[in-house]
């Protein structure tokens, strides 16, 4: 089946993605994402410490952070095995994400106390980015923080917040003093309520209310002179494990399908055997070699270290390819698998509401569209 090729001169690849396939076996995706969406949870914290000590959790934090210090070329096989196990958890904004803007923060003992407590599993550790006034973009700011008896008292409301049922911490942007700062505000801290309902495959979305939200100085972690210079660097990291996770999914959706269809017989033989069947087969394993090409090229770009628009360019057609790839080939699934695909008890249903979730988190296709071309009319100087 599709998946993406990428070059494994020593086997770690190969190694990376026989683990996750390991995990797989023994917790099926589709039962836990089932048992997730009735829990309301949005992240089983058993599950978690084992992709921690599995060694799968913020691959791409530098060794002085305690990280692996690995490269996206890893960080994109994990991302796409687990897409390929339909695993439910937010793995790109809580591993990648989050992982990310501490990479970037300034280095004191509560950034590499929070950098650690991920590594290890022991903190979920969420990013409220997203402003209610303004959910679409980064900017403007809408959420306050003004400094006040040593500290910070930050108000505000965030949205599209993942997994902040279990989230031991939540990383806030907010506008302070005519600059973008990270907070790290513990889920505890008086004056952050957390609203939160089931995305469409069950997956926690919450909103965030701060209302006078205190924390001390230590946690401010970093600040830029606007959202869009904290926030760019790890949204593009965190845009192309989604785009490989979709192209996971959509391997996977195929490779059920074309299963299935190799067994379900009408007129006493296999409807796979049918040729129109097999056009759309072949229209769908397409799809899933461009999603597939698509992410190999932005990690190629990485790697080769392009220059900073080749590679927003790279990464926004490789989330628009695999985001409309899964689409395809999830509904094309349904429809061979006839009025069974449409249950909850058939588990194809369940990958193509979760190609929904991912293809919309952090853009959805037309968005990575429009700043395609955006990117395209820019120089880089």
């Amino acid at each position: 089946m599709p998946q993406i090729a990428l070059r494994d001169d020593d086997g770690t690849l190969t190694m990376l993605r026989d683990s996750i396939a390991g995990f797989a076996k023994q917790n099926p995706g589709p039962p836990r994402l089932r048992a997730e969406r009735n829990a309301r949870r949005g992240i089983a914290p058993a599950i978690w410490k084992q992709f921690a000590e599995a060694g799968w959790i913020g691959l791409l934090l530098p060794e002085d952070a305690g990280g692996p210090g690995l490269t996206i070329r890893e960080q994109v096989i994990v991302s796409e095995a687990l897409g390929r196990a339909l695993a439910p958890e937010p793995y790109a904004t809580l591993s990648v994400f989050a992982p990310a803007l501490l990479a970037g923060a300034t280095r004191n003992a509560e950034r590499d106390r929070l950098c650690a407590g991920i590594i290890s599993g022991g903190a979920i550790v969420s990013v409220a980015w997203q402003d209610k006034a303004a959910p679409a973009g980064a900017e403007p700011a809408s959420t306050k923080a003004v400094a006040r008896d040593g500290g910070w008292s930050i108000d505000g409301a965030k949205v599209l917040v993942d997994a902040s049922g279990a989230a031991t911490d939540f990383l806030v942007v907010a506008e302070t003093e005519g600059t973008a700062a990270l907070f790290y505000v513990p889920s505890d801290t008086a004056g952050l309520t957390v609203t939160s309902r089931p995305g469409i495959d069950g997956s926690e979305i919450a909103e965030i209310a701060l209302g006078n939200c205190r924390v001390d100085d230590r946690k401010l972690l970093q600040r830029a002179a606007t959202a869009d210079a904290l926030l760019r660097d790890p949204i593009q990291d965190t845009r192309l494990a989604i785009a490989a996770e979709l192209s996971g999914l959509a391997g996977k959706a195929l490779e059920l399908t074309i299963g299935y269809t190799s067994q379900r017989v009408q007129f006493g033989k296999p409807i796979a055997s049918f040729q129109v069947i097999q056009h759309r087969l072949v229209d769908m394993w397409m799809q899933a070699e461009l999603a597939g090409a698509a992410v190999r090229n932005a990690v190629e770009l990485r790697c080769k270290a392009a220059t900073p628009r080749e590679i927003a360019i790279a990464t926004f057609a490789a989330k628009a390819r695999a985001a409309d790839a899964a689409m395809m080939i999830c509904r094309n699934a349904i429809h061979l698998y006839g009025a069974m695909g449409y249950t909850d008890e058939c588990d194809i249903g369940l990958y193509l509401k979760r190609a929904i979730n991912l293809g919309a988190m952090l853009g959805n296709s037309d968005t990575m569209r429009r700043l395609f071309l955006q990117a395209e009319q820019t120089s880089d100087h």
